[in-house]
């Protein structure tokens, strides 16, 4: 090779200066159908400027602030016990974007962000989302956790504590922001919530909080919600209340909680999580003592939904890296997308993104649904939430590793995006549930203590019936194996012992209801701009996410290699041309 030839043909470009929005598609298409006409065109320059953003100062700060993470101060420069957090201006940068100039955390609280003369719905406000955390992770915490606490404070609260803390927290101009906390986790246990030791006494109109709490993200927000048990209560999750605990007391002083340290953690290194003693914290009752953890479950469930957002935002960003390296370098005469074993790569990291953006979708209208007071939208909820969660947030440590293999030793480094995006991948995964503990959710008490799989079968046989454009014989297949995988997860959950299948039982559940989305998707898409490329994908999902090949049998036939070759390439394909291609 040529010792002075140009540098773009010995390490291929990165994603810089690109438009995630315009790079994207599939969620233009997606937000099309899922949303109002008016509401889309008053969002799309909106989503444009926010895609721009992402592409190139934002993503430039999430790097920054990811090498130069916060700082705990225990004294003032004055010398007094005032504890503070040091954050890079990058982190403020982010900040700026996300709370200030887009309102992400507000949207479904505030009328006339952006203005809009409404609140915005949960499939909008996740688009945003799905942008913002293309560029960094951490951020997509604080906030969630600041919308949740607004959720929280709004339907629980009382009109006293809504007066005076609610404007705070949905605040858009910076100066008069109040960031949101949630505080759950302790030593004593982690999922199990029912064995915290915090212990809450009642003081006049408040109460006060003794104890610690081990896992605290977005540590020094000024206003947390956390759980703790009243002093007298019954053990277990029946005796826990909510409680709200501001940061600062009215006379300006901080309440009497210590940040002990902050947490050196794998990924979202830019946000401060600490660990929190309570010494007589300043506290007030949040809704009804004894349904505290019910009350905190509808934090918990909207952290799920964006947290399967926020992994599939992971996936993107990944996606975007590896098919800009696929397109751009060449080895060995070729160009990596050219080769066939790259090209079946390449595959795995769309359709794992693909899927996490329909489900994801899928979710987001079910949580609207659901909120305007639909009952069947509330059961699909409650099954479509730990499925998403579970599969999206585990699909993305793979994709993102996969997407770091395929830049090479490049990618390992952490001058790229792409070794901070493996890092943030593992978060997804942990929290607001393990793997075991939300599969577990899906499947034991979704499925068999609430009998959601019903609300699941229905919904995706009336979007296989409404999709009259797919061939019928795709539709017949989708039919039967949606009906194996609910037979499957009603067995699963149907005896304790089966617990072991859990996992299994869960993500048949998601890959099967991706390939029915898509194909509806394909359905409607196909109306409005003649491409059906998601079909494609409903197939491959089928073929190569929930049915097992044979480990002895070329897998990779004509068909699939045609499909493959449209799904990897730019031009729309026909409804006719993908319905041959999914029945042969």
């Amino acid at each position: 090779m040529n010792a002075h030839a140009p540098i773009e043909n010995l390490i291929a470009p990165d994603t810089s200066g690109m438009n995630f929005y315009r790079a994207d598609p599939a969620l233009r298409d997606l937000l099309r159908i899922h949303l109002p006409d008016d509401l889309f065109k008053h969002m799309e320059p909106h989503l444009e400027r926010l895609g721009e953003l992402v592409g190139g100062p934002l993503d430039e700060a999430g790097r920054m602030a990811d090498r130069h993470g916060p700082v705990l101060h225990q004294r003032d420069k004055f010398g007094q016990d005032v504890q503070w957090v040091e954050y890079h201006p990058a982190y403020r940068e982010l900040e700026n974007a996300a709370f200030g100039q887009f309102g992400i955390h507000a949207l479904s609280h505030r009328k006339g962000i952006m203005g809009w003369p409404s609140t915005y719905p949960v499939a909008a406000k996740h688009a945003f989302t799905f942008l913002f955390n293309q560029s960094e992770f951490g951020m997509g915490c604080p906030i969630n956790v600041t919308d949740g606490a607004a959720k929280l404070l709004s339907k629980f609260g009382d009109e006293a504590l809504q007066a005076k803390y609610l404007d705070g927290l949905t605040q858009t101009d910076m100066s008069k922001l109040t960031q949101g906390g949630q505080f759950m986790t302790e030593k004593e246990g982690g999922s199990d919530v029912g064995k915290l030791t915090a212990r809450a006494v009642q003081e006049g109109d408040h109460w006060r909080l003794y104890g610690e709490k081990w896992f605290c993200s977005n540590a020094d927000a000024k206003v947390v919600m956390l759980l703790a048990r009243p002093e007298g209560a019954v053990g277990g999750t029946k005796g826990v209340g909510l409680f709200l605990m501001p940061r600062f007391l009215d006379d300006g002083t901080q309440n009497h909680y210590r940040i002990v340290r902050l947490k050196d953690k794998l990924g979202t290194r830019s946000m401060a999580s600490g660990e929190i003693k309570l010494e007589g914290a300043i506290c007030y009752s949040v809704g009804k003592l004894d349904r505290g953890f019910v009350q905190m479950a509808e934090m918990v469930n909207s952290s799920r939904l964006s947290n399967g957002v926020k992994s599939t935002a992971l996936m993107r960003r990944a996606w975007h890296d590896a098919i800009t390296v696929a397109r751009n370098r060449v080895v060995f005469g070729l160009r990596i997308i050219d080769m066939p074993l790259a090209r079946r790569q390449l595959m795995k990291i769309l359709l794992a993104t693909e899927q996490g953006l329909s489900m994801s979708f899928l979710t987001a209208d079910a949580l609207d649904r659901a909120e305007a007071g639909s009952q069947d939208a509330a059961a699909l909820l409650r099954i479509l939430t730990p499925t998403l969660k579970f599969r999206a947030t585990r699909d993305a440590r793979k994709v993102c590793g996969d997407a770091m293999e395929m830049r090479g030793g490049v990618g390992y480094i952490e001058e790229f995006a792409t070794a901070r995006l493996l890092r943030d991948a593992h978060l997804g995964s942990i929290w607001e549930g393990t793997g075991n503990i939300v599969a577990l959710d899906a499947l034991m008490r979704a499925v068999g203590r609430h009998g959601a799989e019903a609300a699941l079968a229905a919904d995706l046989h009336n979007r296989l019936n409404e999709s009259q454009s797919v061939p019928q014989a795709w539709r017949d297949r989708l039919h039967a194996l949606s009906d194996r995988a609910i037979s499957f997860a009603r067995e699963v959950a149907s005896r304790a012992d089966n617990e072991g299948d859990a996992r299994r039982a869960t993500s048949a559940l998601y890959h099967v209801a991706s390939a029915v989305a898509m194909a509806w998707e394909a359905h409607r898409i196909h109306f409005r701009r003649g491409d059906a490329r998601r079909l494609l994908m409903s197939r491959l999902v089928i073929e190569h996410r929930l049915l097992s090949p044979d480990p002895f049998a070329v897998v990779e036939s004509d068909v699939q290699k045609a499909m493959v070759t449209h799904l990897l390439g730019e031009r729309d394909v026909s409804m006719e041309e993908a319905g041959r291609l999914v029945t042969a």
